[in-house]
Parts: C-alpha cells; structure tokens; sequence
C-alpha cells in the first residue's frame, strides 16, 4: 500500500512540475514577444530583410548575361524564365500583404496561449491535490 503511495506522489509532484514549468515557458515567451515589441523594437528587423530577399534559380552571371546579351537561351529556359517570373510576380503580391514579424508574433502568442492552457489546469488540479492530501 505505501508503494502505491510513493508512486501517487511522486507522480502528482511531476505533473506539478510539468504544469509549472509549462507556465514559466509560455510566460517567458510573452515577455520576450512584447520586449521585442515594445522596448527593442529593431530586434526582429532581420527577419523582415530575410523575408524580403528573392530566390534565384539562375546564377547571377547569367541573369547578367542576359542583359548584355552575351548569353543566349533555349525557348525551353525562356518559357521557365517566364513562369519563374509570374510566379514571383504573384508571391511578391502576397507577400506585400503579410508582415513577417506580426506573423510571427502571432505564431508565438499562439504556441505560448496553448502552452497556458495546458500548463495552468495541469498544474492547479494536482497542486490542489497535493495540498489536500498534506492536510488529511
């Protein structure tokens, strides 16, 4: 019987812990969210130009090459060329649209909102548990 005990125990303790160190975690990843809004505001400037920075499937010489007329290509390439460009034509569209760092945000308050929910009932019921069980 006093196995069953100990195992209740230390079972209700970890999951105490579990919860708490959920809280701490979520807590800390909303305060680090509204410092980098609110009192380090270039912190997250990077990733905007990240985000910003158009992908090449060419080489720069020969988008270059182009231009000079020093390279030619193929009516295949042409017609990926184009494609290529109306489909960052299109994403470039998009993308004006969203910013970066808000979705981001958005994304962490999420994460951090959920790991709350989890952690903060986890944590109550067997807190609760524990101290009633102290006090019998």
């Amino acid at each position: 019987m006093e196995k069953d005990s100990l195992i209740r125990t230390i079972y209700l303790y970890a999951f105490a812990l579990l919860g708490l160190i959920f809280l701490c975690i979520s807590g800390i990843r909303f305060l680090d969210m509204g410092l980098k809004a609110f009192v380090f505001t270039k912190a997250e400037e990077q990733m905007k130009i990240d985000y910003a920075r158009p992908v090449t499937p060419y080489s720069y010489e020969k988008i270059k090459g182009l231009e000079t007329g020093e390279v030619s290509l193929t009516n295949d390439e042409m017609a990926e060329i184009r494609q290529i460009t109306q489909e960052y034509e299109n994403w470039e569209e998009r993308s004006e649209k969203v910013d970066p760092v808000t979705s981001n945000r958005h994304r962490t308050a999420s994460s951090s909102l959920a790991m709350i929910l989890v952690g903060l009932p986890l944590y109550l019921y067997h807190w609760s548990v524990i101290k009633r069980e102290t006090k019998a």
